[in-house]
């Protein structure tokens, strides 16, 4: 039975330990054509490469949008699937200094989330300061997607305007302090 213990320990505490990392799940959120958003603050991380997505070091955060289709996605769309066609940025504001800091979140996957918009970040002030994050989701620019004759007739376009949600008096302390490793 001691065998056992020591050799199932091991794997059982990292899977704890998993669990206990801190993630603020900001808000939910349904858009046209059957997008459903999450917007999430979650601990910094090693994304690679780290030139485009944030040196873990130089960064408070990794701030995240989930976007996945739902039931009432367009046919043919794989409903949970990612939308990878949106342009999604975020615009953090020190509610004390009034200071705003603005970013890009760009597509990369792990093994939690999949496919995700996200961004390693500095917030604009101290980590005990408060929040507010604003997100843009924005359509993609018209060079970069090109459009089947059955999309354009059927949906037209991915979506028909910026979405803007915000999310304000955010106490991002424990998340910027938490490490993953």
């Amino acid at each position: 039975m001691r065998l056992f213990k020591t050799f199932l320990i091991p794997f059982i505490f990292p899977v704890h330990l998993w669990s206990e990392i801190p993630e603020m799940i900001l808000g939910e959120e349904t858009i046209e054509n059957g997008i459903n958003l999450v917007f999430e603050v979650a601990i910094k991380d090693d994304v690679s490469p780290s030139n485009f997505f944030g040196n873990e070091d130089n960064s408070d955060i990794h701030l995240e949008v989930l976007a996945n289709w739902n039931d009432s996605a367009p046919e043919g769309s794989q409903k949970g699937g990612f939308v990878p066609y949106l342009n999604v940025s975020a615009e953090l504001k020190n509610q004390k200094t009034q200071i705003t800091k603005s970013i890009d979140l760009l597509p990369h996957l792990n093994l939690s989330d999949n496919f995700h918009y996200a961004l390693n970040t500095k917030l604009p002030g101290m980590r005990t300061d408060i929040y507010t994050i604003k997100f843009f989701i924005k359509p993609p620019d018209s060079s970069s997607l090109g459009y089947h004759y059955d999309w354009n007739q059927e949906v037209g376009s991915l979506i028909s305007k910026v979405e803007v949600f915000e999310y304000s008096n955010l106490d991002l302390e424990t998340i910027s302090n938490a490490s993953r490793r």
